[in-house]
Formats: structure tokens, C-alpha cells, sequence
């Protein structure tokens, strides 16, 4: 009945004319040939114009370029004041910690407690990469304490600029020109310092924090990426003396002296155009500057363009731009505005034409695509169950030959495990595509996830492959199986290496974003996407078209099994979101999540299981094992037994509650587990095993197996515990031992209470 209702919403859905079910007609050719030959002749006497025309793109294209440059100088200048702003802050508070702890103490008090204070500065500083040392000075200018080294070397800084400027109450000098610190095998670092005051107000001395200037350099060859060779980040004091920068720079350097001059104005930002290095204002030798003041503090930072890499790239640009222009004259435009009336309603026709053709053939393929996913789901279903049961008799087994130490079978063993895990993964995706696998969702912390995945990623990319995470804390928190979104990206990643097989770069985006109806989505709310662009060879749109169909693949034989991207989209449509996937032949793929919005934040992250190897034994347990695949039920059985338990098996649910009823009634050792699969013949199935189980007085627990979705969000609402197949040994005994735990102490409080 539901497909016949759908025959007919489809049929209903379509134009009159093709309800019949007749195939839609060929699409006519328009004939365009005369105005052609019309535009041809009339393009002949329009030969001055392309000049001009392309004098005005190329001065457009010019001023985007120029207003571009601006605009990354700004936006880098302004990530770079924002990174120096927190290092500062920081610094200070070190400096604050440092003058708390040592308040009140004079020089001898210092010496005195050197070691302790050493220790303490170790743990101050010692966490920070951009801390080369931190350093405590008497009022005469001795160092008292340092984090490097204990006993501190008997130095004096009593002539050196900052400790002189800042005794003097000079603003500037609390950050110092760059120096360079022979403990630390001749490494340039610049200090940041603060007075220390003693009771009565006096100068007592300073504290002082040295940051490495390669820490800053380094962070900032990494900000400008792949437009290193055109710009240049600098960071320098308000008297101009250079502290770090990149390319180039030394502790000696100078800012540019228009920069020099804006500084001694007391700007705080702005964009500046600089000459070249001979003083020269020539249009190809200057560049463009923008600069910022760090916080409060009397440090700027500034983003330089070269003027010539805009010349370069606007040259090449202006070159191809001049060859492929050709603009039609006065006389043309004159006669196509006779016939913008005509060729306006063609248009329309044409449009309509091709809409109404599209519709048909976009329901008729979403119902084939949807009669064919549903038959091809449920068989690739009952193959993974199957599958996943063999598998289990293989991991018990496995486990069965390692307990009975079986030393000499080590190496073949292992690679039953490695084809185990391969298995396991293949059933997974096999699963996934037929939403048939168990979903664990949590809400999680994008940014923070991805930086814990981010080396599982660039390991599945290759080592030809760089991998670029643009991430931002202000993403919002998404509800989904963290190991299937894993799993997910893993198979883009793996799809993108072999598209890049020379190398290339991937690039893995997430932006918050609000989905409409109007815009053209099926879903609407508010999602996360997520989206990993590649630079690879791309795909062609009939391929591009069967992408995201299960068994596809256009990889050699025994290369690929075309379970990749199907899992994506499998996993998207399950968690509430959808997958698209963009390509251009020899440009590019783009692969994009999206991924609901979490209705709340992230919790706490929840302690990983102990493994039951570092549990200590609980006792012996009767079980109740019940199974109806024989050879899954040996092996378990077995499993049980040489953990030390007693095992008594049944072959279904209805088989088991006899059991129960007959442990009940007589004065045999009760049953203290069930473990028990789900999906099973007879009358009843696992869950309403342990339905029962947990009615009687005391309940029994119960540990249900299954690798069924649709069975694991029914089990989750009975108070069971509950393991996906093929399950873990080491998880199961973990499980086993604190029932017995559990058991131990209810019979000791019985004990008690007798």
C-alpha cells in the first residue's frame, strides 16, 4: 500500500501530458543560427572597442587587488595584535605571581630561600613555549633568583635600558629591545618586566619574564601561510626598535620610518603606504602597512603587502584578460537591444521547458534511487549480522588461544586481530550505508574534538598531503556518534589522498549556519557545517553523480569498495543532517556536513573504562548465556568458563525464562548475569528476556549483544547493559567483575543484617 501510494504522489506530482507514463520528449534545438550570423558580421566593425573595455577591467581588476591586499593586511594584523595581546597579558600575570611571591622579602630573604623560589618560578614559566626564563633582580640591578638555573649566576643588569627606564618609571622600557640570552646558547629574546615595590613604596627591585622571539616568528610564518613571499609581519616597540618578525629581522631592525612617524603621533591603528628600502614613493617599490597597537601596552604589531606582488599578479591577470576580451561595438548593442523583447520571452519558454523536464526526471530517479537503496539496506543488513557473528566466533576463539597462553601461535594470532579489525571496520561501513548501525550520540566540542583527531586525519591524508584545520571556537556544539563522524571524515581524507596522488592540500572547515527552505535545502533549523576541500583531480558529473550511491567506485579492482562516501551520507542522514559534494574536473572536491545543532553544550568528558586486566578478580558468577548461533555460544561459553565462571547456556529467550523459572523453584545456585543476544527465534527475543528479568525480586542483571540499530534504541530503554557485535572481551569481563563486586557486597551487607 505505502508503494502505491507513492506511485501515485509521483504521478500526480507530474504534468498532465506525462501522467501517462510516456518518457519525456527530446528537448528541441534552438535555433539561433541567423542572429549569429547576424552578431558575427556586426562584431567585425567592433574593434576599437576591446581596448577600452579591457583598460577598465584591468583597472578594476587593479583596485579589487589593491583593496584585497588592504584588506588581508588588516585581518592579519589584527589576528597577530589579537595572539601578542594574550601573550602580554599573560606575561603579566607571570610578572604578578612572580612580585606576589616574593613580596615583602628583601634581597637577603631572597638568597636565603633561592631554592624554594627557584622551584616555584620553574612551575610559573615552565609551561610556556614563549618563556625562555624568568628572573627576579634586587634594587641594584643583582639577579636574585632565576627558573633556568639554581643558585642564580652573579649578574647585574644595573646599566641595561629596561631595568633603568623602569626604575625611572619609564612606560616604554617595560618591554625591552631584543637581547641576546647567552643562557639559552645565544637565543634573541626581549624581556617584560615589572617594579617591584617595598612597603614604603620604594623601588625594590624587578621582575622580569623573557620571551623567545622565535616563538613569535614562528607563529607567524605559520599565519601567513601560503602568502609568505608577498607580506611581512612585524613586531616592534613604540620607538620603532624591531622585536620579531617574519621574514627577515634581527633585534637591531627599525620599523619603517611612515610607520616610525604614526607611532610618534600616538596612533593606535591604521593603514599606511611605505616607499621602497631606497626612500623612493615608485609605484612597484612601496607597500602596504597596517598596524595595530597591542592592548595597552607600548608594543604594536604591523602587516606589510608588497605592492610588487600585486603588480606581478595584476601583469599576468591583465595579460590573459586583454588577449580573451572582445567587446561588440555601438552598432551591435544598438540592434540586440531591438531584440531583448523576443529573446527575453525565448528565454522564459526555454527555462520553463527545461524545469518541467528536470522535475520529471529528478522524482523518477529519487524513486528508483530510493526503491533500490531499501532492498539494497536490508540485504546488506542480514549479510553484516551474519558477518558480524562470525567474527565474534573468531574474536572469542582468538581470546580462548591467547588464555591458554599459546606463546608459540603469537604472530599468527596477530594477524587474525589485524583481519579482525579490518572486519570490524568493513561491517561498520557495511552497517552504516543500510542505517543499520547502533548510533552512540553525545554532544560535542567540535574545535576540541578535531584537535584530537586532527593526527588521525593527516595520517589517513598520507604523507604527500598537508592538512589545513580552519576551526574556530565560536562553532556551535553538534549531537552525533563521535566514531562515525571519525569514521566519516576518515573516508573523505581517504578519497582525497587518492585523488592527490602527487600531493596536494586538504582543508577542513566548520562555520555555524542557518539552512532555509528559500535557499533551496530540504532540512531547515540550524547546523554546523563541515566541509573538507580538496585540490585534487576532481570529478567528472557523471561520476559526480553516483558518488554518494553504496558500491560505486571508480577505484582499480581491489582498490576500493565504494562503502566510503555512502557511509558519509548514511551517517549525516541519520544524525538529523544531510551530505552534498561539489567537484570540479582538474580543480577540486568539496565534501559538506551538515550536522544539527546540540540543544546544549558539551558535557564533561566521561573517564575511559578501566581495562578488566587491571580489575582484580570479583568471584565466580552463574551465567546465563543465552545464544542461538551454536558456534558463537562455544565460544563464549568457553570464555566464561576460563574467566572463572560457571555458564549454563540456552538456545532462545523462551528456552532461558523456563530456566529462570525452574532456578526459582528449586534450591540450585541462582542465576547472578544473563547475557543474552537479542535477535533470536521463538515467541520472545533478548529485550523481553530481560524485560522479565528485571522484574523479579532480586532482578537479574543483564548484559544484552546485538548489532541491530533498531534493536540497540529499544534495549537503551531497559535498565541493561548493552554490547555491539563483535563485542569487546576485555569490556565484557570488566563488566562481569563489578556484578561480582556488586554481589559481594550486597551479601556482606545480608550478612551484616542477619
Amino acid at each position: 500500500m505505502t508503494r502505491q501510494r507513492l506511485d501515485d504522489a509521483t504521478k500526480n506530482a507530474l504534468p498532465e501530458d506525462w501522467q501517462d507514463g510516456s518518457p519525456v520528449p527530446a528537448m528541441p534545438e534552438p535555433d539561433f543560427s541567423v542572429r549569429r550570423t547576424t552578431l558575427i558580421v556586426l562584431l567585425a566593425a567592433a574593434i576599437v572597442l576591446p581596448g577600452v573595455y579591457a583598460a577598465a577591467v584591468a583597472y578594476s581588476d587593479f583596485r579589487a587587488r589593491v583593496a584585497s591586499a588592504t584588506d588581508a593586511t588588516v585581518r592579519t594584523a589584527r589576528i597577530a595584535e589579537e595572539h601578542a595581546l594574550k601573550v602580554f597579558d599573560l606575561n603579566e600575570t607571570l610578572d604578578q605571581r612572580v612580585d606576589d611571591l616574593v613580596r615583602g622579602l628583601d634581597d637577603e630573604a631572597i638568597r636565603t630561600r633561592e631554592a624554594d623560589i627557584h622551584n616555584k618560578l620553574q612551575t610559573i614559566g615552565g609551561g610556556y613555549p614563549q618563556v625562555a626564563s624568568v628572573s627576579i633582580f634586587g634594587p641594584a640591578g643583582a639577579l636574585l633568583a632565576n627558573s633556568r638555573y639554581y643558585p642564580a649566576p652573579h649578574a647585574s643588569i644595573a646599566t641595561r635600558d629596561d631595568f633603568v627606564g623602569i626604575r625611572g618609571g619609564r612606560i616604554l622600557e617595560h618591554v625591552s629591545k631584543v637581547m641576546t640570552w647567552h643562557g639559552g646558547n645565544g637565543e634573541a629574546v626581549f624581556n617584560t618586566g615589572i617594579a617591584r615595590r617595598s612597603a614604603n613604596g620604594a623601588f625594590a627591585g624587578l621582575v622580569s619574564v623573557a620571551l623567545r622571539r622565535s616563538y613569535f616568528e614562528s607563529f607567524y610564518r605559520e599565519l601567513l601561510g601560503n602568502e609568505r613571499g608577498a607580506m611581512t609581519l612585524m613586531l616592534a616597540r613604540t620607538d620603532g626598535a624591531v622585536l620579531a618578525s617574519y621574514p627577515g629581522g634581527s633585534g637591531s631592525a627599525m620599523a619603517p620610518r611612515e610607520l616610525a612617524a604614526a607611532l610618534a603621533h600616538g596612533s593606535r591603528s591604521g593603514v599606511l603606504r611605505t616607499a621602497g628600502e631606497d626612500g623612493r614613493r615608485e609605484p612597484r617599490g612601496g607597500r602596504i602597512l597596517a598596524y595595530r597597537q597591542v592592548g595597552a601596552y607600548p608594543v604594536y604589531v604591523s602587516c606589510a603587502y608588497s605592492e610588487a606582488a600585486i603588480w606581478t599578479a595584476w601583469y599576468k591577470r591583465a595579460l590573459v584578460s586583454a588577449a580573451s576580451i572582445f567587446v561588440p561595438s555601438i552598432v551591435l548593442w544598438f540592434v540586440l537591444v531591438l531584440s531583448l523583447k523576443r529573446l527575453a520571452a525565448e528565454k522564459q519558454a526555454w527555462k520553463r521547458w527545461q524545469a518541467e523536464a528536470s522535475m520529471r526526471r529528478s522524482i523518477e530517479s529519487a524513486y528508483r534511487q530510493s526503491r533500490k537503496m531499501e532492498a539494497l539496506g536490508n540485504l546488506v543488513g542480514t549479510v553484516a549480522h551474519d558477518f558480524n557473528n562470525l567474527l565474534t566466533i573468531i574474536a572469542t576463539n582468538v581470546q580462548i588461544a591467547r588464555r591458554r597462553d599459546a606463546a608459540p601461535l603469537d604472530r599468527e594470532l596477530s594477524a587474525i586481530e589485524r583481519a579482525l579489525k579490518s572486519g570490524q571496520s568493513l561491517t561498520r561501513q557495511l552497517l552504516g550505508v543500510a542505517r543499520k548501525q547502533p548510533l552512540r550520540s553525545e554532544v560535542i566540542d567540535l574545535s576540541r574534538w578535531m584537535t584530537a583527531s586532527r593526527e588521525l586525519l593527516r595520517m589517513s591524508l598520507g604523507a604527500k598531503a598537508a592538512l589545513v584545520v580552519d576551526i574556530g571556537r565560536d562553532v556551535w556544539p553538534i549531537e552525533v556518534d563521535s566514531a562515525e563522524l571519525e569514521l566519516a571524515l576518515i573516508n573523505v581524507a581517504v578519497n582525497a589522498r587518492d585523488a592527490m596522488p602527487s600531493g596536494g592540500r586538504c582543508t577542513v572547515r566548520a562555520t555555524n549556519v542557518r539552512l532555509e527552505r528559500e535557499s533551496g535545502f530540504a532540512l531547515t533549523g540550524e547546523f554546523v557545517q563541515i566541509s573538507l576541500e580538496d585540490t585534487g583531480a576532481g570529478m567528472a558529473p557523471d561520476v559526480l553523480a553516483h558518488a554518494f550511491e553504496p558500491l560505486f567506485t571508480t577505484k582499480p579492482k581491489g582498490m576500493g569498495t565504494g562503502l566510503g562516501l555512502p557511509q558519509v551520507f548514511a551517517f549525516c542522514d541519520r544524525s538529523g543532517g544531510l551530505a552534498t559534494i561539489d567537484s570540479t574536473p582538474g580543480v577540486g572536491t568539496t565534501v559538506r556536513l551538515y550536522l544539527p545543532r546540540a540543544a546544549e553544550a558539551p558535557g564533561a568528558a566521561a573517564a575511559a573504562p578501566q581495562h578488566a586486566a587491571e580489575a582484580e578478580p570479583a568471584g565466580e558468577l552463574h551465567v546465563l548465556l543465552v545464544e542461538d548461533n551454536d558456534e558463537v555460544a562455544a565460544g563464549t561459553e568457553a570464555l566464561l568458563r576460563m574467566m572463572g565462571h560457571r555458564v549454563t547456556c540456552a538456545y532462545n529467550a523462551d528456552a532461558a525464562l523456563r530456566m529462570i523459572a525452574e532456578n526459582l523453584s528449586s534450591a540450585e545456585e541462582p542465576f547472578d548475569v544473563l547475557i543474552s543476544d537479542i535477535h533470536m527465534p521463538g515467541a520472545n527475543n533478548g529485550i523481553d528476556l530481560a524485560e522479565a528479568a528485571q522484574m523479579l525480586a532480586p532482578p537479574i542483571p543483564v548484559i544484552l549483544i546485538t548489532g541491530y540499530a533498531q534493536e540497540l534504541e529499544r534495549a537503551r530503554n531497559v535498565n541493561v547493559r548493552v554490547l555491539s557485535k563483535p563485542f569487546d572481551i576485555g569490556l565484557l569481563e570488566s563488566m562481569l567483575q563489578k556484578i561480582a563486586r556488586k554481589r559481594e557486597v550486597r551479601s556482606h551487607a545480608d550478612g551484616r543484617a542477619t
